[in-house]
């Protein structure tokens, strides 16, 4: 490859690299920060009817997936939920999956059964997405042991993806 093939090709590589992490860091800009800062406490009630606090969780790192269960997008990235629950041991890493914007319990059963989820499922309700600054779905947050927040995301993760964020806590 001549200079000017392999300068034009870099150039272009650039280019798509700063398109795509300005449309990420567009599309988590209002989410909570990475800065250190603890998450918010997430308490609630998890679809099978059990009492769930993320508090009880703690000295270990959390992935917290918050969903829809009419967004599409939710729905192509759930089993890759799964897949990294059979990776990873529930005592390496809590991963919790947040229903926001359901209409009924049973709505939110229907999903977690069609998807086949094996992780905790809570039921949340407009205060957790504010408290978690939720604006879009699916989003992610990666917790560290302290349960400060490492990583956030927004839209769907590939396996590869969702395992790298997890396992890099």
């Amino acid at each position: 490859m001549d200079k000017r093939k392999l300068r034009s090709f870099l150039l272009n590589a650039g280019m798509i690299a700063a398109v795509f992490f300005g449309l990420l860091a567009f599309q988590t800009r209002n989410m909570l920060a990475t800065d250190g800062q603890v998450a918010p406490a997430l308490q609630g009630v998890t679809l099978s009817g059990q009492a769930y606090d993320l508090q009880e969780a703690s000295g270990r790192p959390a992935l917290v997936y918050f969903f829809a269960p009419w967004c599409r997008i939710c729905a192509a990235s759930a089993g890759n939920l799964n897949r990294l629950r059979r990776w990873r041991a529930p005592d390496d890493i809590e991963i919790i999956a947040v229903a926001l914007d359901w209409r009924s319990a049973a709505e939110v059963r229907e999903y977690a059964e069609r998807h086949e989820l094996d992780v905790t499922i809570v039921l949340g309700d407009a205060r957790v997405a504010e408290a978690w600054q939720i604006g879009a779905f699916p989003s992610y947050y990666v917790l560290n042991g302290a349960h400060q927040v490492v990583r956030r995301d927004v839209g769907y993760s590939s396996q590869l993806g969702l395992w790298l964020r997890a396992w890099l806590v």
